[in-house]
Protein backbone atom coordinates (compact mmCIF):
# COMPACT_ATOMS: atom_id res chain seq x y z
CA UNK A 1 0.00 0.00 0.00
CA UNK A 2 1.05 2.96 -0.93
CA UNK A 3 1.26 6.16 1.54
CA UNK A 4 -1.83 7.88 -0.09
CA UNK A 5 -3.86 4.94 0.53
CA UNK A 6 -3.06 4.86 4.25
CA UNK A 7 -4.26 8.43 5.03
CA UNK A 8 -7.10 8.17 3.00
CA UNK A 9 -7.96 4.79 5.57
CA UNK A 10 -6.49 6.09 8.91
CA UNK A 11 -8.79 9.30 7.62
CA UNK A 12 -12.20 7.94 7.00
CA UNK A 13 -11.59 5.78 10.21
CA UNK A 14 -10.91 8.61 12.28
CA UNK A 15 -13.56 10.35 11.12
CA UNK A 16 -15.88 7.40 11.59
CA UNK A 17 -14.86 7.32 14.79
CA UNK A 18 -15.02 11.11 15.63
CA UNK A 19 -18.72 11.07 14.62
CA UNK A 20 -19.75 8.15 16.38
CA UNK A 21 -18.23 9.53 19.85
CA UNK A 22 -18.70 12.89 18.81
CA UNK A 23 -22.47 11.74 18.55
CA UNK A 24 -23.32 9.65 21.11
CA UNK A 25 -21.85 11.04 24.13
CA UNK A 26 -23.52 14.67 24.07
CA UNK A 27 -26.65 12.75 23.05
CA UNK A 28 -25.83 10.63 26.81
CA UNK A 29 -25.24 14.18 28.19
CA UNK A 30 -28.58 15.98 26.40
CA UNK A 31 -30.82 12.60 28.02
CA UNK A 32 -29.13 13.59 31.56
CA UNK A 33 -29.32 17.17 31.28
CA UNK A 34 -33.10 17.22 30.74
CA UNK A 35 -33.82 14.19 33.14
CA UNK A 36 -31.87 16.15 35.63
CA UNK A 37 -34.29 19.53 34.53
CA UNK A 38 -37.57 17.60 34.55
CA UNK A 39 -36.98 16.54 38.52
CA UNK A 40 -36.06 20.02 39.47
CA UNK A 41 -39.05 20.97 38.04
CA UNK A 42 -41.18 18.41 39.60
CA UNK A 43 -39.28 19.14 42.95
CA UNK A 44 -39.99 22.92 42.59
CA UNK A 45 -42.53 24.20 39.88
CA UNK A 46 -41.80 28.09 40.54
CA UNK A 47 -38.48 27.68 39.17
CA UNK A 48 -39.54 26.10 35.98
CA UNK A 49 -38.71 29.52 33.45
CA UNK A 50 -35.25 29.84 35.38
CA UNK A 51 -34.47 25.96 34.87
CA UNK A 52 -35.84 25.99 31.50
CA UNK A 53 -33.69 29.21 30.53
CA UNK A 54 -30.64 27.26 31.85
CA UNK A 55 -31.66 24.22 29.83
CA UNK A 56 -31.61 25.23 26.71
CA UNK A 57 -28.69 27.09 27.35
CA UNK A 58 -26.97 23.93 28.54
CA UNK A 59 -28.21 21.87 25.93
CA UNK A 60 -27.07 24.40 22.99
CA UNK A 61 -23.17 23.91 24.55
CA UNK A 62 -23.68 20.25 24.70
CA UNK A 63 -24.84 20.40 21.01
CA UNK A 64 -21.81 22.48 19.65
CA UNK A 65 -19.93 19.60 20.99
CA UNK A 66 -21.25 17.23 18.33
CA UNK A 67 -21.64 19.77 15.83
CA UNK A 68 -17.62 20.25 16.35
CA UNK A 69 -16.69 16.27 16.03
CA UNK A 70 -18.91 16.40 12.90
CA UNK A 71 -16.98 19.47 11.18
CA UNK A 72 -13.20 18.09 12.22
CA UNK A 73 -14.73 15.17 10.05
CA UNK A 74 -15.58 16.47 7.13
CA UNK A 75 -12.53 18.32 7.15
CA UNK A 76 -10.43 15.11 7.67
CA UNK A 77 -12.78 13.46 4.28
CA UNK A 78 -12.96 16.30 2.24
CA UNK A 79 -10.25 19.52 3.37
CA UNK A 80 -7.46 16.72 4.70
CA UNK A 81 -4.65 18.98 5.80
CA UNK A 82 -2.37 15.62 5.00
CA UNK A 83 -2.85 15.60 1.01
CA UNK A 84 -0.69 18.77 0.81
CA UNK A 85 2.58 17.02 2.41
CA UNK A 86 1.88 13.52 0.17
CA UNK A 87 1.69 15.56 -3.60
CA UNK A 88 4.44 17.70 -2.36
CA UNK A 89 6.61 14.60 -1.91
Amino acid sequence: MDSTTLIAMASIITAGITTGIGCMMPAAGEGKAVSAALNSIAQQPDAAPTITRTLFVGLAMIESTAIYCFVVSMILIFANPFWNHIIAK
